[in-house]
């Protein structure tokens, strides 16, 4: 029965039902594993990835325009390949690390390889929004390249870097849902699996309630965090 046919409120109400929710709650549980592992990979590679780009840009710390040029091409490249693409491009790095394309950990590679270049792009816009006076400054008291990235660049920064890994984590919670098509489990498989396949417009509706409170709890800490940053520093 098509979701048109059927009346929302019995849609709604239907939803709420203890037995889909005891076949939700496992998935669920799937999608913050995949969503924690993923957040944890893009936040490593990411931030170095940008700590990259800013250092070697024409105007950064060590200026460096081959390298600047290919890795910035190379982040423009896996930019532009949909989130679908490139869980089928990376299919055979997943069997060659797990033996198999399927499954949580299968598609967390997916899941980072899309999301990481999102987030190496948002770290290099946040570290080149501090003045080149203070970085001027710290060169004239004798800091060296790994004091001025380290305890300038990312701590000035860190309000604005903790936004946008808030933004490339809700970008992975949805890249989840979206690999749950290509048996990765969590959420997303419930939803294709039951709520769409089988025509189980219930099922699917408690999966886009679990997503949205998963997003509205991210941006809640994320913003929490970076105001309490703030605060501390006087700022607001």
């Amino acid at each position: 029965m098509s979701l048109l046919d059927t009346p929302i409120w019995e849609v709604i109400k239907g939803s709420f039902a203890p037995d889909i929710w005891v076949r939700l709650v496992p998935a669920v549980g799937e999608t913050l594993y995949m969503t924690l592992v993923s957040s944890i990979i893009m936040l490593v590679f990411g931030l170095l990835l940008g700590i990259l780009l800013t250092v070697t840009n024409p105007d950064g710390l060590v200026p460096m325009k081959i390298l600047y040029t290919g890795s910035g091409w190379l982040i423009n490249a896996l930019r532009s390949l949909p989130q679908m693409i490139m869980i089928i491009l990376m299919i055979p790095v997943a069997r060659l690390f797990f033996g198999k394309s399927y499954g949580t950990n299968a598609c967390i590679i997916s899941i980072a390889a899309s999301c990481i270049p999102m987030y190496a792009r948002i770290v290099e816009s946040s570290l080149l929004e501090i003045s080149k006076g203070k970085i001027e400054a710290a060169k004239s008291i004798g800091s060296t390249n790994f004091q001025i990235i380290f305890r300038i660049l990312i701590p000035e920064t860190l309000p604005s870097l903790i936004r946008g890994f808030t933004v490339a984590v809700i970008a992975v919670i949805s890249m989840t849902a979206l690999a749950g098509m290509f048996g990765a489990g969590g959420i997303g498989d419930i939803a294709v699996r039951f709520g769409y396949q089988r025509f189980q417009h219930d099922v699917l509706f408690a999966s886009v309630y679990v997503l949205i409170a998963l997003v509205q709890l991210v941006q809640w800490i994320g913003n929490f965090t970076s105001k309490q940053i703030l605060r501390k520093r006087n700022l607001i």
